[in-house]
């Protein structure tokens, strides 16, 4: 069976190196099998497992001859091994090969994403705490809408963070079968007792029908599953970008000592991590839909797929871990203004209230149209003649005809507005809380 990676860098799964020994593992687990199944004697199996090894100079060289990565490499790897060579590749085909050695490569790369995407729930979780109760401004449309905490902006991030590393789970199962069944996936020359078995070793699910390839209706799952996480993290950056926006100020991203934000401007403090999120986003979304392109193939397979996915699939892994990395740094480095966030919520005088106020007056027996003529009258009194909507509220003989001033003053109570941020809390963070 392949080593199991153990590094840090996402890039070392997507060497020709770990490649290669991928593909041995499967080649010496079918030999393995074909000893056990009694096909291939078995001193020649354990000399095969012995020797076999390869040198990827020799292996590029022997391929500018045949012009056919794998019969280089089987041709290089026989070099080593002498007679008990005959039996290496014995009744496969190329993608009994490549295929199920790709699904050991993607396997391991999907547990170093899923590795990364529990490093920044745990780092969004402790903002979210930290700013359970901090109240903000809500907008919708870019507009002030009611208040909100940003604590509960940061639990909305991780229940989509926890939505996205079920899907890598899930890609991850999908993409994690092997086929041994040859040419056009008929066991023309092998039985599916091996397939199985080898599968087994590698700890792998076979295929339960294959053409000459597995079928790419699985690689498209995984990189549209890793397209939304990107998705879910560029739009936390985007958020990040508009709070940060000067006549916001907010949040920044962290700005680190020695930085410089422009060689012009040396003001500059701009959000370019967040940007970059932003960025490579757009690259993998592109990246899924080239995924899905290769689902059809002709007949029992061309390989109109093979160069695409030698670039996406790679690319996709390594953007998605560097993107995953990045905005954890950002997330727990993320400088936060509570008292500008107070400040900007005071900003538009009170009108943010004015739900509360419609709903006192409903309540209370007026109807629905002309509770919301009284108060959006004193709405857009307040933004035009830049004056305190409660107080505007308190003048207004239709509205304290209804409603007197305790009332007001309770519509008015942020502390209300909130009051059910500690309910959401418990719905995102319990333990038992699924990924649905």
């Amino acid at each position: 069976m392949i080593p199991r990676y153990t590094g840090k860098e996402m890039g070392a799964i997507w060497t020709d190196r770990r490649r290669y020994e991928a593909w041995l593992a499967v080649e010496l687990a079918v030999t393995d099998a074909l000893a056990e199944a009694g096909v291939v004697p078995a001193d020649d199996a354990r000399e095969l497992r012995a020797r076999a090894g390869f040198d990827i100079a020799r292996i590029e060289e022997i391929e500018q001859t045949t012009q056919h990565d794998v019969i280089a490499f089987t041709t290089a790897v026989a070099e080593r091994v002498g007679p008990a060579a005959r039996w290496l590749h014995f009744g496969l085909t190329s993608s009994d090969v490549l295929d199920t050695a790709l699904a050991l490569q993607m396997r391991e790369a999907c547990d170093l994403i899923l590795r990364d995407i529990d490093a920044l729930l745990e780092a969004v979780r402790a903002r979210a705490e930290e700013h359970r109760d901090t109240p903000m401004i809500g907008r919708t449309h870019g507009v002030h809408a009611e208040p909100m905490t940003f604590g509960v902006k940061l639990a909305l991030w991780y229940a989509e963070l926890q939505r996205g590393r079920a899907r890598i789970e899930r890609a991850r199962a999908t993409v994690s079968v092997g086929k041994i069944s040859g040419a056009v996936g008929m066991f023309a020359h092998l039985d599916p007792s091996i397939e199985a078995a080898v599968c087994r070793t590698l700890g792998l699910e076979p295929a339960p029908v294959s053409s000459q390839v597995i079928q790419r209706d699985r690689h498209a799952e995984l990189l549209t599953a890793i397209a939304l996480v990107a998705a879910t993290l560029e739009k936390c950056a985007v958020e990040i970008r508009g709070l940060q926006k000067t006549e916001i100020g907010e949040v920044e991203e962290p700005f680190a000592r020695g930085q410089k934000g422009s060689s012009a401007m040396p003001h500059k403090r701009n959000p370019i991590g967040c940007e970059q999120i932003t960025g490579l986003a757009r690259l993998l979304r592109a990246n899924a839909m080239a995924a899905i392109e290769n689902v059809a193939l002709w007949h029992e397979r061309d390989i109109s797929h093979s160069s695409v996915e030698r670039v996406i699939i790679p690319d996709s892994f390594i953007a998605l871990d560097h993107m995953l990395r990045r905005f954890t740094r950002i997330v727990s480095g993320m400088v936060v203004y509570p008292d500008r966030m107070l400040e900007n919520l005071q900003r538009s005088r009170g009108i943010v209230f004015s739900g509360t106020v419609l709903l006192e007056l409903a309540r209370r027996g007026v109807s629905r149209e002309q509770a919301y003529e009284w108060v959006q009258r004193n709405a857009m009194r307040s933004f035009h003649e830049k004056r305190d909507f409660r107080e505007l509220l308190l003048d207004d003989p239709d509205v304290m005809g209804v409603l007197g001033r305790e009332v007001i003053d309770e519509a008015f109570d942020l502390r209300a507005q909130l009051r059910h941020a500690s309910t959401i809390f418990d719905r995102v963070f319990a333990p038992a809380t699924a990924a649905v």
